[in-house]
């Protein structure tokens, strides 16, 4: 198939050139309309950044197991972050192929969110054997998170809004969590899937990956493949943009596979409204378009806060740990 995903420059948005931000702008609207995939290049992201998360990263899944288990995620709490093992994780039910490391927004006790015991918000846990990997980790959600502001603000051009549009209605104080997974190596002729068929939750994902590849992304024509390209982000759309365009811009589900022999590592970010933000669908876009998502959910039909959607998704992901964060509530 020779189908592939759009590569955008955004290195305009960056800066004060109301041409080159609407071009980039047009581009990206293009690209959320059709596949709901592209890749991002100019984000200001550095390869050297990059590279030593990835080192860092490898290292840590090369730990002995009791020293990845000091820092599981059932001792993360409301919080919700940490390690998971392989197997650890479902997707639409069943188990991924892979293993990983959940982190986000480091929060100290006194914030008043985290004293106020809103899930999901709090302190990271770092592995004790690896110092190095927190420097690594925040350098890397901190470029992440700005390219991903400035994305979003192509979205908010590209529908017609000011560019600061999402920034005072959801992302003032973004949901910001991050993961980075290990895909081992599948045995000959394993056919199950690193991760299942699925959407991301909230406004935008901004994925590194290395340079093995195995994402598929799901077009109108069938499943074609996402590979790494150097120096690019894949940037794609989750269910509250979508809900929030009426379905004009849709969330794409996608899948992983790793076919390549060796381990793969994959860094998505994920950059969402705030948890208390109120999600309605934006003027003039309250109706979906025909046709029926691979679930047969239809986000246009939520309504609440980002955070009961993302709660009530993540507590399919961890069923066990979501009851007990849940029910602490």
């Amino acid at each position: 198939m020779d189908q592939s995903l759009p590569i955008i420059d955004v290195s305009p948005l960056f800066g004060d050139d109301a041409a080159a931000r609407a071009r980039v702008a047009a581009r990206i609207g293009e690209a959320c309309r059709s596949l709901g995939f592209f890749y991002v290049s100019g984000h200001g992201v550095s390869d050297a950044v990059f590279a030593e998360l990835d080192r860092q990263s490898r290292a840590f899944f090369a730990l002995p197991e009791a020293d990845k288990a000091a820092i599981a995620m059932s001792r993360g709490g409301r919080a919700w972050r940490g390690w998971f093992p392989l197997g650890g994780e479902l997707t639409s039910g069943q188990p991924d192929r892979k293993e990983g490391l959940y982190l986000g927004q480091e929060l100290p006790a006194d914030d008043p969110r985290v004293q106020a015991g809103l899930p999901m918000h709090g302190a990271n846990l770092w592995p004790e054997a690896l110092p190095a990997l927190r420097p690594a980790v925040e350098a890397f959600m901190a470029g992440t998170a700005r390219a991903a502001h400035a994305v979003l603000e192509g979205v908010a051009l590209s529908l017609g809004l000011s560019a600061d549009y999402f920034a005072r209605a959801y992302t003032a104080d973004p949901t910001v969590l991050f993961r980075i997974f290990h895909y081992p190596a599948a045995p000959a002729g394993d056919a199950g899937w690193g991760v299942g068929e699925h959407t991301d939750y909230g406004l935008l994902t901004l994925l590194a990956q290395d340079k093995l590849g195995g994402l598929q992304v799901k077009t109108p024509s069938g499943w074609i493949e996402a590979p790494p390209v150097p120096g690019a982000f894949v940037c794609n759309i989750g269910d509250m943009l979508d809900r929030l365009t009426g379905g004009e811009f849709r969330s794409t589900p996608h899948r992983v596979r790793n076919t390549s022999g060796r381990d793969r590592l994959s860094f998505p970010l994920f950059f969402d409204p705030a948890f208390d933000a109120v999600i309605r669908p934006l003027p003039g876009r309250e109706k979906a378009p025909p046709g029926e998502r691979w679930d047969g959910v239809d986000p246009a039909g939520f309504a609440g806060t980002y955070g009961d959607y993302l709660l009530g998704k993540v507590g399919k992901v961890f069923p066990e740990l979501g009851a007990a964060v849940i029910s602490a509530g």
